[in-house]
């Protein structure tokens, strides 16, 4: 929802879609004859561990090296294993599997009620909602508080809220666990109001957010929430706060009671026309499963974009698969698409109104537009940029600034990473 001031001279005003009443049903996408796995490692970089021909069961580790490894939702075969292209450099190994009758691995049950942290990396790292269980092995980070956001991070989406609303016990026995693999006490679920009384079950420390967009973002929570502000170029993983989604923890909740690995994932599917339904599907699932379910047609030149309204990133195919954090899918008609352009910046200073983070997104795009990543960082606070997308949604000129931004910090990420390569 979209509120604007009648005079112009108040921001506009953005505000999350929050579950009213029951939680609606929850359609459940059949399991395809064919899923893909994307493991975190290029193909060249693959050991060996999975080939074609493999036979795989329900619950099994397929592991791509040592540290990257996912849990084989599905029995079958191995019929592909190929190099898949991601944003912004990333390359992952495609693992695709032909379905069969399900045939359960017995591992992780029988470890599950005694699950050590590097199990728990290994078994629980691909469950939905994918949880960040390796940072607390990272030797640089102490984790001292699990924030628990049961709220979305994009407009459109109530995945979150729906499995906070659905899976209160499971989100409790999620923290109980994840108290005794971790060594971590200290718990804080974030939640809207409506949601507060239903969260207080969790045991954890309940904290409510505002309705207005971007509130529920992890820089904005540590400020207005816990009081404590993310210096420019750090995260809340550096002062000790590790976020989790509230479905994350559900699921290792839910693996753990069970003896068995949560497979199915909440998405949000967001329509042509703005309306939304909640569906359920098996990590892997190619999106085209979930159109034809939800009877949408994707014609030539429309949009499908994975993530919200502000935020999300477009794909290019219907055969991508549904993966742990796809926590949203979009379908824009190629007639609706807002444009974008390479016309000059106006001055109009819109974006800098609306920017939370009070950046100076006008003087800060036209370094990034040249190419000059290192002198906007250094001038104009490109590090303190929360990348919630309010700059492009105001711009006028139809600038990509967002794009701009994330480009930008990714470039400056890949030099000095190789810097330190170096050294």
């Amino acid at each position: 929802m979209i509120k604007r001031s009648f005079i112009g001279l108040k921001k506009p005003r953005l505000e999350y879609t929050k579950l009213q009443g029951s939680p609606p049903a929850l359609k459940e996408i059949p399991t395809p004859d064919r899923i893909t796995l994307l493991l975190e490692t290029p193909l060249e970089k693959k050991n060996g561990q999975i080939n074609s021909g493999d036979a795989v069961k329900t619950g099994q580790i397929l592991s791509a090296t040592k540290d990257v490894a996912c849990v084989s939702p599905v029995t079958g075969t191995v019929s592909t294993v190929t190099d898949w292209p991601g944003d912004f450099g990333c390359r992952y190994t495609a693992v695709s599997v032909e379905v069969a009758e399900t045939e359960m691995d017995e591992t992780f049950g029988s470890i599950s009620q005694n699950l050590s942290l590097e199990d728990a990396i290994r078994y629980l790292s691909s469950v939905p909602g994918k949880p960040p269980l390796k940072m607390f092995t990272d030797p640089v980070v102490e984790i001292k508080t699990i924030v628990i956001t049961g709220i979305d991070k994009d407009l459109s989406i109530t995945t979150n809220q729906y499995a906070l609303n659905t899976d209160t016990d499971a989100v409790k026995e999620g923290i109980n666990v994840l108290k005794k693999m971790t060594g971590v006490d200290s718990f804080i679920l974030v939640v809207p109001s409506e949601l507060a009384g239903k969260a207080q079950a969790t045991d954890a420390l309940v904290k409510t957010v505002g309705a207005g967009y971007p509130s529920a973002n992890a820089s904005f929570i540590m400020q207005d929430i816990i009081q404590e502000v993310v210096p420019a170029g750090k995260t809340p993983e550096d002062l000790g706060y590790c976020f989790m989604s509230a479905e994350s923890v559900a699921s290792i909740g839910k693996s753990v009671q069970s003896g068995q690995i949560t497979k199915r994932k909440i998405i949000t599917v967001i329509r042509k026309d703005g309306k939304t339904s909640l569906v359920s599907a098996i990590i892997g699932t190619p999106i085209s499963e979930i159109f034809k379910t939800c009877d949408i047609t994707v014609k030539e030149k429309d949009r499908i974009v994975f993530g919200g309204p502000m935020t999300g990133s477009a794909v290019y195919c219907e055969d991508h698969p549904v993966l742990p954090d796809t926590d949203a899918i979009m379908v824009q008609d190629s007639g609706d698409l807002p444009l974008v352009s390479d016309y000059p910046c106006t001055n109009c200073g819109e974006c800098v109104r609306i920017c939370p983070a009070k950046v100076p997104v006008s003087m800060l795009v036209r370094f990034l537009e040249a190419g000059q990543y290192q002198e906007g960082a250094d001038m104009y606070d490109l590090y303190s940029c929360i990348e919630c997308g309010l700059c492009s949604f105001v711009c006028p000129a139809r600038i990509p600034i967002f794009q701009y931004i994330r480009l930008a910090k990714y470039e400056l990420d890949r030099v000095k990473s190789a810097e330190e390569a170096n050294v």
